[in-house]
């Protein structure tokens, strides 16, 4: 994997070989992007990477002008390859890891986020009740986003809060709000 644009730009991510990571295809990645950055801007964000893996988004968010990233994966290789590429990319200082379970993670104190990335295993049990935390327990700031990755056995098209979603091959991305969208202010 590659980081798109930004700081980081052509910089290579290596994926680390556990055998449990479906990463982020490079045009579902500059799908996700691109539809942020029409958007937003990065600078000054605070993200989050939940099941983290190699750290793809949470970097390229980085790369794209962040100020903080934190990392949240079980694999304690994954999350020492995240530490490895961080100090690498000289942006250790930028990036925080946990190694918890997204279940533990999110049972803690919530702590604001601009931007919540999320790229659980297509057949992650906690789904509804993963979205329904983040999107109600303080983990969005105002106008934050909460961007899952998923495939076509979940489908979210009715949810409230569902502003995008696009599918990228075997990919589906959806994004949802803080607030319901009929509600905006």
């Amino acid at each position: 994997m590659r980081i798109i644009t930004g700081k980081l730009k052509g910089r290579q991510l290596p994926i680390p070989q556990t055998g449990e990571l479906r990463p982020t295809s490079d045009r579902a990645k500059e799908g996700l992007f691109a539809v942020i950055a029409a958007r937003r801007y990065f600078e000054g964000y605070r993200v989050l990477d939940l099941f983290a893996g190699s750290g793809n988004l949470g970097f390229e968010a980085l790369s794209r002008g962040a100020d903080y990233a934190v990392f949240v994966d079980l694999n304690p290789d994954h999350i020492q390859h995240i530490e490895k590429y961080g100090r690498l990319f000289n942006v250790e200082t930028q990036i925080s890891t946990r190694t918890l379970s997204t279940e533990q993670f999110l049972a803690t104190s919530p702590q604001p986020f601009d931007i919540i990335f999320s790229d659980p295993p297509y057949d992650y049990p906690y789904m509804q009740e993963m979205i329904d935390n983040i999107l109600t327990k303080g983990w969005l700031i105002p106008d934050g986003w909460f961007i899952l990755e998923h495939d076509k056995r979940h489908n979210f098209e009715s949810h409230p809060n569902l502003f995008y979603t696009k599918p990228y091959g075997r990919t589906i991305v959806s994004m949802f709000q803080d607030q319901p969208v009929d509600s905006e202010k």
